[in-house]
Formats: structure tokens, sequence, C-alpha cells
């Protein structure tokens, strides 16, 4: 029997000594992104000239941003509402306000006027 007992301490204590092992927790995965897509190659913004097409092509970069996850859906909402105001300007024929407005959005959210 105590041959035996020699050999069973010996695997009962490298066992023990496995719980005690001090090796590195794995680290946290990195978060991943929501979407990683890109502007898709046919993409196109209007084109023209005036307080329109100012107010088109920040409508289509919004669309777009939005799609690819770049912008959230609050942020959109706001945006949207600020190009509505933007498009009622130009609509009633006063260019200059309607083009600062558009300007003026997107600095405050971040993208070049």
């Amino acid at each position: 029997m105590l041959r035996y007992a020699l050999p069973l301490t010996l695997i009962l204590a490298s066992a023990l000594a496995g719980c005690n092992s001090t090796a590195p927790a794995p680290e946290a995965a990195a978060p991943q992104v929501a979407h990683t897509n890109i502007t898709p190659p046919d993409f196109k913004l209007p084109d023209g000239s005036g307080c329109s097409a100012d107010v088109a092509r920040w409508q289509a970069i919004q669309k777009n941003d939005l799609e690819m996850g770049h912008v959230g859906q609050g942020v959109y909402n706001q945006i949207q509402t600020e190009i509505a105001q933007a498009a009622a300007a130009c609509q009633a024929g006063r260019d200059g306000e309607a083009r600062a407005m558009v300007s003026a959005s997107k600095r405050r959210h971040g993208y070049p006027g």
C-alpha cells in the first residue's frame, strides 16, 4: 500500500499546485465595431449648384453615414431637422441663409464645412 502512496501524493500535489497557478488571465476581447461598411463604390453626391445642391449633398452624406453606422439614429434625426430647415429657407429664396445653415450643421456635427 505504501508503494502507491508516494506516486499518489505526487499526483495530488501537482494537481493542487495547478490551482494556485499565477498564469495571466486572458485579455478581454476588443469591442467590435457595429458596422464595418465603407461607402459603396457607386455612391455619388448630387450635382448642381446653389442652396438646393448643398442641401441635397448634405442629405446624401447623412443617409450614407447612417447606413454605414457612422452616425447614430438620434444624431441623424437631429441633422434631418436641420436639413429640413435649410431646405425650407432655400425654397423660400433665402439662398445665403440656407447655405449658412448647412455649413453650421456640418460644423456642429464635426464635418468639414
